[in-house]
């Protein structure tokens, strides 16, 4: 299953469609690493061997094999691989993301009158479908078997897409998982730049607690906020991941809270460890394993940290929004293969 953890997009962050200068590579020694050798290593390995296995290139056979008896995790990283810093002449950006819990129900009752839509059979991968105001406003799914759940608010139903995966509390205590099933093949556009652009807020004032607050405030102007993001998500249910695992991220493998991040695939590859330094209030220097992608994840030196489950979380993430840099580990042979000849 293809996933599109969407991340902090609600706030404008997305570098989509900028211009960006053909990237360089420069090896970075370890010593180099704030903190390396303060942090948790075998953590960042457990991550690892989570994915590794799916990694294509035959140069990663090898080392994935041994990184699951690997008896020292530093050793392990300092001995296979070369960090290596990936620019393309944008600054770094990190934001971050979580998984909702959210209250809802199985059928259309009481206050759950907000449908949460499985991909519609008539939809087709990579062409345009039904924009977001075609299928909230016009109903055009309505009546066709499509509704996997019921929320309470249209604000959820939207940040829920935004994350791309929830938990549901059902009425009996019981609940459910969700998680990306697919898109409508529309432009994503952002509902905090359009704030901004409307004069209601500053770009420094927009966050998701703030969209969610105005939506929720101005009821009518808010569902037309919303719907200048054509964008629509669908989802499926997820039922084989055990309540204590993370959410499935683009690898189709349940992704790890504080050491999760997701990338733009065109410079890091899924599967691979990244060393982060995350700069601002809460500063982050970890070695973490990109496994997930996201709409407004574009760039080299972009990133969207994975900060667990529910509300805490949520709020977590949701302050997100600092700069530093980012690092990729790459197989030694592999790092210098990346630099021009020469330098090498």
């Amino acid at each position: 299953m293809t996933k599109n953890w969407l991340g902090a997009a609600a706030l404008g962050l997305s570098l989509a469609g900028a211009a960006m200068a053909e990237p360089t590579y420069t090896l970075v020694p370890f010593d180099d690493l704030a903190d390396w050798a303060d942090d948790d290593h075998a953590a960042a390995l457990t991550t690892f061997t989570d994915t590794c296995a799916d990694l294509k290139d035959p140069e990663w056979d090898a080392i994935c094999a041994f990184a699951k008896t690997a008896p020292d995790a530093r050793a392990f990283f300092e001995a296979f691989f070369q960090p290596v810093l990936i620019e393309d002449g944008e600054p770094m950006l990190f934001t971050g993301y979580f998984e909702p819990e959210l209250r809802g129900a199985r059928s259309q009752e009481g206050p759950y009158q907000y449908p949460i839509y499985k991909l519609p059979p008539d939809h087709v991968t990579g062409q345009p479908y039904l924009t977001r105001k075609q299928i909230e406003e016009n109903r055009h799914l309505a009546g066709k078997g499509l509704e996997l759940a019921w929320l309470a608010d249209p604000v959820d139903l939207f940040f829920l897409q935004v994350q791309g995966s929830g938990r549901i509390r059902l009425p009996d205590g019981d609940g459910m998982r969700v998680g990306y099933g697919g898109k409508n093949g529309r432009e994503y556009s952002s509902v905090g730049k359009e704030l901004v652009r409307r004069g209601t807020h500053a770009s420094h004032q927009v966050s998701a607690q703030v969209i969610r607050n105005w939506v929720r405030d101005n009821p009518n102007d808010g569902r037309e906020l919303l719907w200048v993001n054509e964008s629509y998500v669908f989802f499926r249910e997820v039922s084989e991941i055990p309540a204590d695992k993370g959410p499935l991220g683009a690898m189709n493998r349940s992704i790890t809270t504080g050491r999760s991040i997701a990338v733009d695939p065109k410079f890091t590859e899924l599967g691979t460890p990244v060393w982060i330094e995350k700069e601002g209030a809460a500063p982050m220097h970890r070695l973490m394993v990109a496994q997930d992608t996201g709409s407004a994840i574009k760039g080299a030196q972009r990133a969207d940290i994975f900060y667990g489950t529910g509300d805490a979380s949520g709020r977590a993430a949701g302050r997100i929004k600092d700069g530093g840099r980012m690092i990729r580990l790459l197989p030694i042979q592999m790092a210098h293969a990346l630099l021009p000849e020469t330098i090498k």
